[in-house]
């Protein structure tokens, strides 16, 4: 009885196993994956970091056959936190806030909420995102859903690696002449007191314009706890609603930010 009984539990399990993998096969099958757009710049030399970083670095430990017979390639790299396409932790401007091994995956998986503003960045290249923008989005789309990473396109991901075209000026150390559209402080007041979202992202170099001399919208966002997302790549893909943002961070123990791999799926 006993060994009928450990084989009852043991054919048991072995069926619980087989639902649960079937079901995730399912699961995984449900991802068209025709429909997942990458949303992150490559990371290389010719990456666009503030002007005053010095970008990122890659060093070949080895790249060719070994004495074995076998081709063996290695790299290490150095990047700055923030750069390309990257997150940038609460902690960024906001002290006691979670670091970017600490910001919850809730928060950077969720429903992609794009605010259009790239007529109006065309015509004033530090064009902020106002309020009244984000009312018009929920005219046509309803409300700002809870869990919302609400990106900001303005097309700038076109102009990218050309750093005078991204940043308004390519001098290494220039930060008084910087030029690229960002979001309001009222846009982000609202964002984080009048709806529940999760994140703010923009396809520019900053969460705040490029004039910006207080970084007004990295405190009020970060400050409430909530990660921004900058230098996304290919905005233009996705709809105003309806697609899923998924944004992962290197897990940089502390970290003030991290680089980042970012995709969306479109519905």
């Amino acid at each position: 009885m006993k060994r009928r009984g450990r084989l009852a539990v043991v054919a048991l399990a072995t069926s619980v196993l087989l639902a649960h993998a079937e079901a995730d096969a399912e699961a995984a099958s449900a991802i068209d994956e025709t429909k997942v757009v990458d949303l992150t710049h490559t990371f290389d030399a010719t990456t666009v970091y503030w002007p005053t970083e010095k970008g990122f670095e890659l060093d070949k430990v080895s790249d060719g056959v070994t004495p074995g017979g076998w081709y063996y390639a290695a790299n290490k790299f150095k990047t700055p936190e923030h750069g390309g396409t990257h997150l940038d932790a609460p902690l960024h401007f906001a002290k006691d806030r979670f670091g970017a091994d600490q910001v919850p995956l809730a928060s950077l998986i969720g429903p992609a909420v794009v605010i259009d503003v790239t007529a109006a960045a065309e015509k004033d290249r530090d064009y902020l995102v106002t309020v009244a923008d984000l009312e018009a989005w929920e005219k046509r789309n309803g409300r700002i859903p809870d869990g919302a990473l609400v990106l900001m396109r303005s097309g700038w991901s076109k102009r990218w690696p050309d750093h005078a075209k991204v940043l308004g000026s390519a001098k290494p150390g220039d930060t008084q002449n910087l030029h690229f559209p960002g979001f309001s402080k009222e846009a982000a007041t609202f964002l984080v007191e009048e709806r529940t979202i999760d994140a703010v992202g923009v396809d520019t170099p900053s969460l705040d314009n490029g004039p910006s001399r207080d970084f007004i919208v990295h405190q009020i966002v970060n400050g409430a706890n909530k990660p921004g997302l900058e230098n996304l790549a290919n905005l233009e893909a996705l709809p105003e609603s309806g697609a899923t943002i998924v944004a992962l961070p290197m897990k940089i123990g502390g970290g003030s930010g991290a680089p980042l791999r970012a995709i969306a799926i479109l519905p």
